[in-house]
């Protein structure tokens, strides 16, 4: 067998293998969006993909792997960031926001149980699907947005980027919280998140930055309505 022989072999069975994760990770992507549930068996994920119960076993080694994977699958997140054509840092922040929340409004029933299962704290290592190194990733980009509106004369930069990002976190979190478990319709997601972003930020905003603020803030108010419209 000569070497251009195995050379063509490891690259098929190498497609192959692709082929096979990507059944996979779409297979479990219906499931969740028909059950709602990120709680799958992974013999309904190889029958529904139509592999060997081993084959997700194999090729991604637990059932949050495949979960984890689905979630990734879905996003284009970044590729679709970098075409983002904006004036200021101040408006990259709110158009960062409403890019990612693009993806739950435009698909509830699919990203609802991800959520649950995001914020979900009872797994083994008590971060559900919310591994601390994905948090850490979540939390540099948007400490890096805070800075550059800093950078840009928007936001004081005597107010550290670690203290407005935290603040931002869990005021986001508690709001995906709310939708996951039905509480807020998926309508008031991004204006009522946007709304809070932007009251936040305008507690550090300079004179430069305080219009841009107060432009979001009375968007995202008559977005949402009055509170008896609610």
């Amino acid at each position: 067998m000569t070497d251009a022989t195995i050379a063509s072999d490891l690259g098929r069975r190498e497609q192959a293998k692709a082929d096979r994760r990507l059944k996979i990770v779409r297979a479990a992507r219906d499931l969740i969006r028909e059950t709602g549930d990120t709680n799958l068996s992974m013999r309904m994920i190889a029958q529904r993909a139509e592999v060997s119960v081993a084959t997700p076993y194999n090729l991604f080694g637990s059932k949050r792997a495949v979960v984890m994977a689905v979630l990734e699958d879905e996003r284009d997140f970044l590729h679709r960031f970098m075409a983002l054509k904006v004036d200021n840092a101040i408006d990259r922040i709110f158009e960062a926001h409403a890019l990612g929340a693009g993806y739950f409004i435009q698909d509830p029933d699919f990203y609802r149980p991800l959520w649950k299962a995001l914020l979900d704290t009872n797994g083994e290592d008590n971060t559900g699907l919310a591994t601390p190194e994905r948090q850490e990733q979540t939390r540099a980009a948007w400490r890096w947005l805070i800075v550059q509106a800093q950078d840009e004369g928007l936001l004081q930069a005597a107010m550290p980027a670690e203290i407005l990002e935290r603040t931002l976190s869990h005021l986001g979190n508690g709001i995906m919280l709310s939708w996951a478990m039905g509480t807020m319709p998926t309508r008031e997601l991004l204006p009522t998140a946007a709304l809070g972003y932007a009251l936040i930020l305008a507690s550090a905003a300079t004179p430069a930055g305080r219009p841009l603020l107060d432009k979001q803030i009375s968007r995202n108010r008559k977005l949402l309505g009055k509170p008896g419209d609610m």
